[in-house]
C-alpha cells in the first residue's frame, strides 16, 4: 500500500499449512489525530485498529485490556502483548505499524509472530 489514509478496511490472517484465512474488520488511523486518539473513549471494538505508521502504544485512560501486535513494514508480525489499562508499551524498533484489538482477539485470529497479514482497504 503506497499512503496510507483513515478509513476501513478488511485485515486477511493467512493460516500456514493451508488452513482458511480469517478476516477482520479494521480501521485504519493513519492520521496524527486519529492515531492520537485511537481507541480512548471507547468500550470495546469490533475488530481491530491500525495505527499507522506508530511503533509503541500505552494504555492510559484506557476502559479494556488490548491485544498489541508490532508488525514490519511488509505487515509481518514482530510480536503479540496483551496490555492492561494505565500501561506504556516499549517501542519496537523495526515495528512500523501497530494493531490493537480487545484482549483475547488476536489468539483467536490466529495472529502471532512470524505471521504476515494482507490489508484490503
Amino acid at each position: 500500500m503506497g499512503r496510507w489514509q483513515d478509513g476501513r478496511g478488511t485485515l486477511r490472517i493467512a493460516e500456514e499449512g493451508g488452513a482458511e484465512a480469517v478476516d477482520v474488520p479494521v480501521e485504519i488511523a493513519a492520521s496524527y489525530r486519529t492515531r492520537t486518539r485511537g481507541l480512548l473513549g471507547r468500550d470495546g471494538i469490533d475488530g481491530a485498529l491500525l495505527l499507522t505508521p506508530a511503533n509503541s502504544v500505552h494504555t492510559f485512560r484506557m476502559r479494556f485490556a488490548i491485544d498489541v501486535a508490532y508488525l514490519d513494514h511488509r505487515l509481518n508480525v514482530l510480536a503479540v502483548r496483551t496490555m492492561r489499562p494505565g500501561r506504556l508499551g516499549l517501542p519496537r524498533p523495526r515495528a512500523r505499524h501497530v494493531l490493537e484489538a480487545e484482549a483475547g482477539a488476536m489468539a483467536r485470529w490466529g495472529l502471532r509472530p512470524g505471521v504476515r497479514v494482507t490489508l484490503e482497504a
